[in-house]
């Protein structure tokens, strides 16, 4: 509406001087007097000097304005015409007839009127019954005319034209005239077009976004609302009174305040707007969005606009607090699993020295109920149960310190030392299976910081996994193979090599209650892990080439050990 209302204006602005341009230049030809005029006024006068010289100063003052105005008719950038009062073109400016090609005050032919062929000849065969039907109306009425209508320009292309006329009028009323104009508009209707197809595929970029879009102005009022927000609160967001009202009643009554604060603090200082909050859905559910907004400033800076967001995130805040239960849930769990962890490491370390106290104590009897008793290596067994009870104790606080992360009490130590001492405790038990035992002990390796009973632990483990791996070997394969040497100028590495069948899983050892064993608890090599990174070291697992597997863990040196 304002558009048409401005292209009315702008019609009525250039046709006012055009008009009194027109009326000038036919008063200023009608004006001038002709040379015989001229004649017979001299004759009357007698043909005096003086006359004779202002009537020439008048004509040719006549002439030079008529010569100006004609001018500036043709060079005014429209298409300038005239018609007279029973509607036939009289007049048309020099930049029509350039556009036309041919000046249609002339070119008709005899019989038919110089409207019918201006018709005929330029005006496009779609508008031009219903422009006829028009102009003549407005003839007989005396209404202003105003419509658009294509031409056809000299070469051959037709464009769209913005025309209007208006009628001049003697004293009595009656027209004398009617003056015109057409102005070219074609590039403007294609400007128009590619407007409103923008606009149109904005609008539906804007619609078809899977978020809740937003407008405010500087002032907070609501002026936008795409369709992905209208479908969300159910209403006709097209209705201004309803944008205006809807956003003080679909925030939850528990973020009200805090999006009010946080939104006025925004418009006043021009900060942008982030937060969290429930909005009312249709159906009436409240349902969780993360909002934003930011404003659009002119070029001086000005806040214009404020355009925002609101993106559902309902389904991720409800994802989050299950992610929290079960995170507790297994903070829980694991903390069971620890205790259980715990427990089986000591049932599993413990049990080795309570079978040496069964056995102990069985052969302790058997001395006593000798006859006569054997005292005295009934003495020397009642030791050795002392010594395995003890042993016992200091495996159960020794784990207890191990799963608490608590140091324990470490002693420079000969590496090869500790494992001939472990190759004594479980010589009986290798040689009952048949199996040898072969060393390959670097001499001369530096004194190393650690847990006397807890590497102990490790190795008895890492001998006996090695002989039970062995189980189904026959002969001179039956070979336990291990090996002590430096690992660089910073460490020590301990190697266990059996001939068994090897690992089927050589990553997953180490895991707590992960076994290959029948009636194995799958805690062995999950504590001796923990041990080795206890002291610093690393602990390993890997098949042979040939067959069976070597576990190795290396331990560094300190500064003061290395050489």
């Amino acid at each position: 509406m304002t558009t048409m209302l401005l292209r009315q204006r702008l019609g009525l602005a250039i046709m006012a001087p055009v008009r009194r341009a027109i009326r000038i230049f036919d008063r200023a030809r009608s004006a001038t007097p002709s040379p015989r005029e001229s004649a017979g006024h001299l004759a009357r006068r007698g043909g005096a000097p003086v006359e004779a010289d202002v009537h020439g100063n008048l004509v040719a003052a006549l002439r030079e304005r008529e010569r100006a105005l004609a001018q500036f008719v043709d060079g005014v950038p429209v298409y300038l015409w005239r018609l007279a009062p029973d509607g036939e073109p009289d007049f048309l400016n020099q930049r029509l007839k350039d556009f036309l090609g041919v000046d249609m005050t002339d070119a008709h032919e005899p019989g038919t009127s110089r409207l019918a062929a201006f018709m005929e000849t330029t005006v496009h065969p779609d508008d031009a019954a219903r422009l006829e039907r028009v102009l003549k109306h407005c003839l007989v009425t005396g209404e202003r005319f105003s419509m658009r209508y294509r031409l056809r320009r000299a070469d051959g292309l037709y464009r769209w034209m913005e025309g209007s006329a208006e009628p001049m009028r003697d004293e009595s009323g009656r027209i004398v005239q009617w003056y015109g104009l057409c102005r070219d508009i074609e590039d403007q209707l294609h400007a128009e077009e590619a407007l409103r197809s923008r606009e149109q595929e904005l609008s539906l970029l804007v619609d078809m976004v899977p978020s809740n879009l937003w407008r405010l102005t500087p002032d907070g009022e609501t002026t936008l609302a795409n369709k992905h927000m209208s479908d969300f609160l159910g209403l006709d967001l097209g209705d201004k009174s309803q944008l205006e009202t809807v956003f003080d009643t679909i925030f939850h009554p528990d973020d009200v305040e805090e999006v009010s604060d946080a939104l006025g603090r925004s418009l006043q200082t021009g900060e942008r707007f982030s937060m969290k909050y429930r909005l009312r859905r249709a159906d009436g559910a409240y349902r969780w969005m993360s909002g934003r907004a930011e404003p659009m400033r002119d070029e001086s800076g000005r806040i214009v606009q404020w355009y925002g967001l609101c993106h559902d995130i309902d389904d991720q805040v409800h994802a989050e607090e299950a992610l929290r239960r079960a995170s507790d849930k297994l903070a829980r769990a694991t903390q069971a699993a620890s205790l259980a962890e715990l427990s089986a490491s000591i049932a599993h370390e413990v049990n080795q020295p309570l079978a040496a106290i069964v056995a102990y104590s069985h052969a302790c009897l058997r001395w006593l109920s000798a006859e006569p008793p054997n005292v005295e290596r009934a003495k020397i067994t009642a030791e050795r149960i002392t010594r395995d009870a003890n042993s016992a104790a200091d495996v159960v606080s020794r784990i207890r310190a191990l799963f608490r992360r608590a140091p324990g009490t470490r002693s420079p130590e000969h590496i090869n030392r500790l494992i001939g001492e472990v190759c004594r405790l479980t010589a009986d038990e290798i040689a009952a299976k048949g199996i040898r035992v072969k060393t390959h002990l670097e001499p001369d390796l530096p004194l190393i910081a650690l847990d006397h009973v807890q590497m102990q632990q490790v190795l008895v483990n890492l001998i006996r996994n090695g002989v039970e791996a062995m189980d189904a070997v026959a002969g001179d394969a039956r070979v336990l193979q291990i090996r002590s040497c430096r690992d660089g100028a910073g460490a020590l590495r301990v190697e266990v090599r059996d001939a068994g069948s090897g690992f089927t899983d050589a990553e997953r050892v180490f895991e707590p209650f992960f076994t290959t064993k029948q009636h194995g608890m799958g805690m062995g090599l999950a504590v001796c892990h923990s041990i080795i990174e206890s002291h610093g070291g690393r602990l390993w697992a890997a098949n042979n080439e040939t067959c069976g597997a070597t576990v190795a863990f290396t331990l560094p040196l300190t500064p003061s050990e290395a050489p």
